[in-house]
């Protein structure tokens, strides 16, 4: 079994910053891709980030040039640094990665998610 736990979210002004968390813990023999999704008040899941194992990223254009996605294979952990927040940025943000078990499964599970509110 796989637990992801995210962190970081809050209240910010416009044009404000955070650093968000994505924690993996569990049965986890190797990490693949990892990405953060967002869910706007009444709208789907949308992907705003993704960053393969060897690093290569992948960004939402809404996001592009103001959020930054990474990662710490050692930590199994992935990180994203949301900086420039605007309104439209407010949502719930999830975390969420492909994992291979130590049991030799694949499996993909969703944190919690960390709420991110920006005030203009």
């Amino acid at each position: 079994q796989v637990q992801l736990v995210e962190s970081g979210g809050g209240l910010v002004q416009a044009g404000g910053s955070l650093r968000l968390s994505c924690a993996a813990s569990g049965s986890i023999f190797s990490i693949g891709p990892m990405g953060w999704y967002r869910q706007a008040p009444g709208k789907q899941r949308d992907l705003v980030a993704r960053i393969t194992r060897g690093g290569d990223t992948y960004y939402a254009d809404s996001v592009k040039g103001r959020f930054t996605i990474s990662r710490d294979n050692a930590k199994n952990s992935a990180y994203l640094q949301v900086n420039s927040l605007k309104p439209e940025d407010t949502g719930v943000y999830y975390c969420n990665v492909d994992v291979v078990t130590t049991g030799g499964h694949i499996v993909s599970p969703w944190g919690q998610g960390t709420q991110v509110t920006v005030s203009s």
